[in-house]
């Protein structure tokens, strides 16, 4: 999976289904058809058997890195390994969340160069899975609310089970029906392979996808018309 993905005005329904009433104000978020890696993204976890929505940075921060922006994000997680990495086991064990988003960009290499596509359900947005893995800013107290910095990575799988896939990974998404169990503390980290096995394998034959314009390419722009289908013979290469 490549590092971009759109969330537009839609997936605050899909927030919103996910809530549970907290009593903490939700934070405020804009949408994007631009997200791209070290964005602030809106996840949803559970703590204490509640529903929260936070903010979280888009890339996970080496435990090694002095500064919280420093060294390069790590915006994916294999599902392959995501239970064993040294990195991402813990997360994976308890540090579950989801990350909703109406679709993501893919690029194909073709004649002229790369071309982007635009990715999302046919039916529904999607729920990606990811981790949240939490930073210490040693530059600040410990007793500081913002002494942990919450950094996420969004888990992939092969691609290959989707129908006409444009790349070779893709998230692992889930399915509504596996929202609890999902983001619960009920299953064995082999249980939740198996449950995003499955779930991502289902969302994966209800995607679809359409060229878009090569304008997503850059970071600074963003809009509606980035997920737009485009006819690639008016296009210039």
């Amino acid at each position: 999976m490549c590092g971009r993905f759109a969330m537009n005005k839609d997936t605050d329904d899909l927030i919103r289904e996910f809530m549970t009433t907290t009593g903490r104000p939700a934070p405020e978020w804009r949408p994007s058809w631009n997200v791209a890696p070290t964005d602030s993204v809106p996840v949803v976890r559970e703590r204490s058997g509640e529903r929260e929505l936070d903010l979280v940075r888009w890339g996970i921060v080496s435990p090694s890195s002095p500064t919280f922006g420093g060294g390069k994000p790590i915006i994916n997680a294999r599902i392959e390994t995501v239970a064993t990495n040294g990195l991402f086991k813990s997360a994976f064990a308890s540090h579950r969340c989801i990350v909703p988003a109406s679709g993501y960009y893919e690029w194909q290499l073709q004649n002229g160069g790369k071309q982007p596509y635009f990715i999302s359900g046919e039916k529904s947005d999607l729920a990606m899975a990811g981790i949240i893995r939490a930073w210490p800013d040693r530059s600040k107290d410990q007793g500081d609310p913002d002494y942990w910095r919450l950094s996420m990575a969004i888990i992939t799988r092969d691609a290959h089970v989707a129908p006409g896939e444009v790349h070779d990974r893709m998230p692992a998404c889930l399915t509504p029906d596996r929202f609890d169990a999902w983001l619960g503390s009920e299953l064995a980290p082999g249980e939740l392979l198996t449950l995003l096995d499955e779930s991502s394998f289902d969302v994966a034959h209800e995607l679809g996808y359409h060229p878009v314009s090569k304008a997503v390419n850059s970071v600074r722009n963003d809009g509606p018309e980035l997920v737009e289908p485009i006819e690639l013979d008016s296009v210039e290469l």
